[in-house]
C-alpha cells in the first residue's frame, strides 16, 4: 500500500469510513498520489537556504506578489476606514459642538467609549456581534465596520479641534451678517478649518495603515495576514516579519513626508 494513504477513523463511524476509502481509491486510481508526491519533492528542492539576509531576499523574491497584494489590501482598508470614519466623525463632532446638552453627552460618551477601549477588543466584539446576527456576513465586513467606528471617534476630535481653531471673530462676523449656522459652517468655518484638519487626517490614515495589522487575527488578506501565510509556508518567522516591517516603514515614511509637504503648502497659502 502507498504510504500516506491511510487515515484514522473513529470507531463506529461506518459512513465516514466508507467515504474515506472511496476517496483514497479515487486518488490511487487517478495517480494523484504520485503527482502530489513529485510536487512535494520539487518544492523541497527549492528549499530556502543560506544566512538570514540570503533567506530574507529569497523569500521576498518568491513571495513578492503576495506581499504586494497584502499591501494593497492594507492601504485599501486604511482608505475606506478613514473615509467612513470622517463621515461619521464629522457628524459626532458637530453634535458635540451643539448646544443641546443631552446629545452632547451622548456624543462624548460614544467618543470616550471608543477611544478608551483597545481596537483589538472592538474587532472581536463586532465580529462576534455580526456572526450572532447572521453567520453569512463576510468577516471582512465586520472588520471594516469595527475599523470605521474606531477611526470615527478619533476623527471626531480632529474635526472638532479644527472647527474650534477658527478665530472667534469669524463666527461673530458671520452671525452679524445674519448667516444661519448651516450657511456659516459651509461658507466660513469649514473652509478655514480644513487647513488644520487635512494634515491630521493624513496622520490618521498613516496610523490606520499600521492599526490594520490587528486585523490579521481574522486572516482577511492584509499585510500581516500575508506574513503569517508565508511564515507557515517557509517555516521561517523572522524573515517574513522583516520583509513586512520594511514595507510598513517605506509606506509610512513616504506618507509622512507627503503629509509634511501638504502642511508646508498650506502654510505658504496662508
Amino acid at each position: 500500500d502507498y504510504m500516506g494513504t491511510r487515515v484514522g477513523i473513529p470507531k463506529g463511524e461506518i459512513a465516514l469510513l466508507n467515504k474515506t476509502n472511496e476517496i483514497i481509491q479515487q486518488v490511487r486510481d487517478k495517480g494523484l498520489y504520485e503527482e502530489w508526491y513529485q510536487a512535494a519533492v520539487n518544492y523541497d528542492k527549492q528549499k530556502i537556504e543560506g544566512n538570514f539576509l540570503q533567506r530574507t531576499w529569497k523569500i521576498a523574491v518568491r513571495y513578492w506578489p503576495m506581499f504586494l497584494e497584502g499591501l494593497g489590501m492594507t492601504l485599501g482598508l486604511a482608505f475606506v476606514t478613514v473615509l467612513g470614519g470622517t463621515l461619521i466623525g464629522t457628524a459626532f463632532a458637530l453634535i458635540k459642538l451643539s448646544k443641546n446638552r443631552f446629545i452632547q453627552l451622548l456624543s462624548s460618551a460614544y467618543i470616550e467609549a471608543i477611544r478608551g477601549t483597545p481596537l483589538l477588543l472592538q474587532l472581536w466584539l463586532f465580529v462576534s456581534i455580526f456572526a450572532a446576527i447572521n453567520s453569512d456576513i463576510p468577516m471582512l465586513v465586520s472588520v471594516i465596520v469595527a475599523l470605521i467606528i474606531n477611526s470615527s471617534a478619533y476623527v471626531a476630535e480632529i474635526i472638532r479641534g479644527g472647527i474650534l481653531s477658527v478665530d472667534k471673530g469669524q463666527w461673530e462676523a458671520a452671525k452679524s451678517l445674519g448667516m444661519s449656522n448651516q450657511h456659516m459652517m459651509v461658507k466660513i468655518i469649514f473652509p478655514q478649518a480644513i487647513k488644520s484638519i487635512l494634515p491630521s487626517l493624513g496622520n490618521e490614515f498613516i496610523m490606520m495603515v499600521k492599526e490594520t495589522s490587528l486585523a490579521s487575527s481574522f486572516y482577511i488578506g492584509e499585510l500581516m495576514s500575508v506574513n503569517n501565510i508565508v511564515k507557515t509556508a517557509t517555516y521561517f518567522s523572522l524573515e517574513p516579519l522583516t520583509i513586512a516591517a520594511i514595507i510598513y516603514l517605506i509606506v509610512t515614511y513616504s506618507l509622512s513626508k507627503l503629509v509634511k509637504y501638504m502642511e508646508r503648502r498650506m502654510r505658504v497659502s496662508d
